[in-house]
């Protein structure tokens, strides 16, 4: 299993439009092969030490491949690059942590 979190940093007040983007790009990752979950998510404050500071500006996307081979196909999927293009004026920055299931 292949987990990735993407933590993407927006321009101050986008948030609303790059979700409802996300909102339609997201059902075409969702019926791509190999994708199990594909979800943004945004920092919830819970007053936990451990918690770092709440960024307002950020989401971060949880996602879950069956394979590397399937995150691969997802990157290059003509609709992702309609998306990089439909959100880049959004976006300041992308960070992406991959990561496979420990064993």
């Amino acid at each position: 299993m292949v987990y990735v979190v993407a933590t993407v940093s927006l321009k101050p007040g986008v948030m609303p439009q790059y979700l409802e983007l996300f909102a339609a790009n997201r059902k075409l990752v969702l019926a791509e092969d190999g994708c199990i979950d594909y979800t943004p998510t945004c920092d919830l404050p819970t007053g936990l030490a451990a918690q770092g500071e709440i960024r307002a500006d950020t989401v971060v996307i949880c996602e879950k491949w069956e394979s590397l081979e399937a995150l691969r196909a997802h990157l290059a999927a003509p609709h992702m690059a309609v998306w990089r293009e439909n959100v880049k004026d959004l976006v300041v920055s992308v960070k992406l942590q991959v990561t496979k299931t420990a064993s």
